[in-house]
């Protein structure tokens, strides 16, 4: 391993194409698919690429720890292609961000045809290691330093990933518990197979080969122990041989050592037209679920996904996250031309894949925790933003997340008025490097259709950073990615005919300061967790 360099602290991001410019933490691994590392359709075994993924990753977090490093988790991953015998695979991980004493991996595989010359994106993944205690006690990690437009977005977006992790768990045993309680009668099909016939049980006995340098069971082996058995599961039920397309979160609940025994066991838990649902556990140490079927807002392009999604309690926690990152990815963008300016606040656009985007900036002196209480409380939108005309809580969803129904005046005589379905979100900062949060899109509820006196209008990613300039100034920045019921109440102010923007912010600054002290936006009842404008 080469000896890393300390980064010098840029307050510039450095550019993507930065000639001699390399993340300290990457590692790169490339191997050529050998007849060994194939299953019989001469393909790449999906556990041999667990394998490369896991001990690559682990090298970097390594590096940028400075000690020795344990895997304590794997998002989802879906493997985009096969990959043939004789093809050369290509893995590069490094660091994304680092917490206290753990710190997320970022992994991408691609895969290179040595005659053609060609390349193809295989898989890309996101693994959490936690560094191991030393002799002087707890590891206290140093803070990784984004240098990149993408090392800012990773950075950013990491946070939010991390997030998702811890209530992982939660999810999952809520799900069980749901669809326990909504056991009835099974459906009978012709030649079903019971779900029994699925079942695979294989003990494995941890051997020096199977350890790594720490002396514990490698995790990328015990994960392809996993796809072992997922795999001889799916084939029961098929008839067939399946190709593994994708994996869910994997949780490693402890270590294992060499001569321990592992016990895997795998089932089929639901088939459909071309996939099967599999669940592999690994009793001691840890577990794992191997889905075919993603969620539908995590497996379409943004391009493909209606503007307003369904939203209902078993797919909050995943349009809460798309919420939060896009908006953190609109952050991050460093391309955006400053259309207008007038008493301190800057409006800003961005034309990106033929979608307007724009950015409105201002700085207020009240401090940062309190402009986000205020802020965040958008039944009092209306007392400072001429569009807002109602707005009322549908739901509260929890501490961090509620429904809203937001109407706007109409834009023209004889018009409409608008109205939106938003689901808010809100995030206080991880640590000093991050801003507090207030992301909103729209989505759709079976309570509240379109009605005939209101205009149904959709936002696609709109809302508020909030960075803590100093201890009494805090920098605001409100973003939107325009969408057809939006561009009406903004056109003007992009082609500079109006200044209904400053206005906005000007009227939003007195807000903040008149309210600065007051104890009301710290109160429970005023806590309605996420804001956003329709704007």
């Amino acid at each position: 391993m080469s000896e890393v360099k300390d980064v010098v602290e840029d307050p510039l991001f450095a550019q993507e194409s930065e000639e001699g410019y390399r993340n300290p933490t990457e590692v790169k691994m490339s191997q050529i698919v050998l007849p060994c590392h194939a299953n019989h359709r001469g393909e790449l075994s999906v556990g041999q690429l667990l394998k490369w993924m896991d001990s690559t990753a682990c090298l970097s977090a390594e590096r940028h720890a400075g000690c020795s490093c344990m895997t304590a988790s794997v998002d989802d991953i879906h493997f985009e292609h096969t990959i043939g015998v004789g093809k050369v695979v290509n893995i590069i991980a490094k660091v994304n961000r680092a917490f206290t004493s753990s710190m997320e991996v970022g992994i991408l595989v691609t895969c290179e045809d040595l005659y053609t010359d060609s390349q193809w994106n295989v898989c890309h993944a996101f693994a959490t290691f936690v560094a191991r205690r030393t002799e002087a006690g707890k590891v206290q990690l140093k803070q990784m330093i984004p240098r990149t437009q993408t090392e800012q977005m990773e950075y950013s977006l990491a946070a939010e990933r991390r997030r998702m992790r811890l209530i992982h768990a939660e999810i999952i045993t809520d799900l069980l518990s749901s669809s326990t309680a909504q056991l009835g009668e099974c459906q009978e099909y012709q030649d079903a197979v019971p779900a029994e016939q699925t079942r695979v049980e294989s003990v494995e006995l941890v051997l020096p080969p199977h350890a790594n340098h720490q002396v514990s069971t490698f995790g990328g082996q015990i994960m392809a122990w996993m796809e072992n058995v997922a795999t001889i599961a799916a084939s029961r039920l098929s008839k067939a041989h399946p190709t593994l397309r994708s994996i869910d979160m994997f949780h490693f609940r402890g270590p294992s050592h060499i001569g321990d025994r592992l016990v895997l066991k795998a089932i089929v838990n639901n088939a459909f037209k071309h996939r099967c649902w599999t669940v592999t556990e690994n009793q001691e140490h840890c577990h794992g679920y191997d889905l075919s079927q993603w969620k539908y807002i995590m497996s379409c392009k943004q391009t493909e996904v209606p503007l307003s999604v369904p939203w209902d309690p078993s797919n909050q926690i995943y349009l809460s996250y798309n919420n939060v990152s896009a908006l953190k990815l609109m952050d991050t963008r460093n391309n955006w031309v400053l259309a207008t300016e007038k008493n301190k606040v800057r409006l800003y656009t961005l034309e990106e894949n033929c979608v307007l985007c724009i950015k409105v900036e201002t700085h207020v002196n009240v401090p940062a925790e309190q402009t986000f209480h205020l802020l965040s409380d958008l039944r009092r939108r209306k007392e400072w933003d001429q569009h807002y005309k109602e707005c009322e809580m549908i739901n509260e969803v929890d501490e961090e997340d509620a429904l809203y129904r937001v109407a706007t005046p109409r834009v023209s005589k004889g018009g409409k008025g608008t109205d939106f379905i938003l689901l808010a979100s809100r995030r206080k900062p991880c640590d000093t490097s991050d801003p507090y949060l207030i992301a909103l899109r729209s989505v759709t509820l079976p309570t509240h259709p379109p009605t005939e006196n209101f205009t149904r209008g959709e936002v696609l990613c709109a809302g508020f950073t909030i960075w803590e300039e100093c201890s009494t100034v805090t920098k605001i920045t409100y973003y939107n990615q325009a969408t057809p019921g939006v561009l009406p109440y903004i056109t003007t102010d992009i082609a500079g005919l109006s200044s209904s923007f400053y206005s906005a912010f000007s009227a939003c600054s007195h807000f903040l300061e008149a309210n600065k002290d007051s104890r009301d936006a710290l109160s429970p009842s005023l806590r309605p967790p996420g804001l956003g404008s329709s704007l």
